[in-house]
Order: structure tokens, then sequence, then C-alpha cells
């Protein structure tokens, strides 16, 4: 299965919220839009992140599309550590949520449900606030990163 998932292209996202005063975030790149109107998505959270319980707990979050420049990022919310949040820039949400600086786009969202689904837990949350910015966004497939900006078209 592994494999297979690996054959699918995806976005890549920091998932972000608030813990009391400290602003905690993990590497996502299971996201998606559910509707437009309302404006609804989607994020998974294995419950075994050490990120998980802060954003169990949230009724906000930001999710973070992150753009082809912010490598250093990714690998940052990838890893484990105490403090993925020395040195970045990012600010906070009207709801508290921390929106990284240099994204290709970012949203706060409300959690509307918490669904149970196997390892994972899946947000639903409705979006509150919304904003790109002209960065090309970052692509994983196969286990790296890419440029969404270099794609060719087909026909």
């Amino acid at each position: 299965m592994k494999q297979v998932n690996r054959r699918f292209v995806t976005g890549v996202t920091v998932v972000t919220a608030m813990d009391g005063d400290h602003p905690r975030g993990l590497a996502v790149n299971a996201f998606a839009s559910i509707s437009l109107d309302p404006p609804t998505v989607m994020v998974c959270v294995q419950r075994t992140s050490s990120t998980y319980e802060c954003l169990f707990r949230a009724s906000h979050l930001a999710i973070n599309i992150l753009s082809a420049e912010q490598l250093d990022v990714v690998k940052r919310f990838a890893a484990k550590s105490d403090d993925k949040f020395s040195g970045l820039d990012w600010e906070p949400g009207r709801f508290r949520s921390p929106l990284i600086g240099r994204s290709s786009a970012r949203m706060e969202v409300e959690i509307r449900e918490r669904l149970q689904a196997s390892t994972h837990t899946v947000f639903v949350c409705r979006v509150v606030d919304a904003e790109i910015s002209d960065r090309t966004p970052m692509i994983y497939s196969a286990g790296g990163f890419f440029d969404g900006g270099a794609l060719s078209a087909l026909g």
C-alpha cells in the first residue's frame, strides 16, 4: 500500500495550533477541500503524533500550504523537536493559529468534527480566513519534494 500511495501526488502543508502560549505544528500531506460553499476542508493526523493532543483540544487551527521555497520548513516540521518555531517567521491569525510566512497559501479554520479513522483522526474544518501569495506550491511525490510551478502541461 505504501508503494501505491507513493504514486499519488499531493501538496505539502504544515498544520499548526496554539498550545496555551506555545505554537505547535506538524507536516501533513493528508489535506483536501471538501466544499466551497460553505468553505470546508479536512486534514488527517496520526494519533501518535506529539502534536496530536494539542490539535485535538484546539477549536481553531491553521493550514499552511507550503511554497517551493520552504524545503527548510517542511524538514523542520517533519522532524521531532521541542521548538519547531524557534527562529521561524510566523504570525498569529485572527483566532491565534500560527500562520507561517513565505507560504503559498494559508488559512485559519474552525474545527467542526473530529472523526476517528483507525490510527488517524480526520479533522473536518470550516475555513474562517484564507489568503494566497504569488509563491508556487511545493508538491510531494514518491518520497521527494518538487516545485509545483515547474510542472509541464498535458495537451
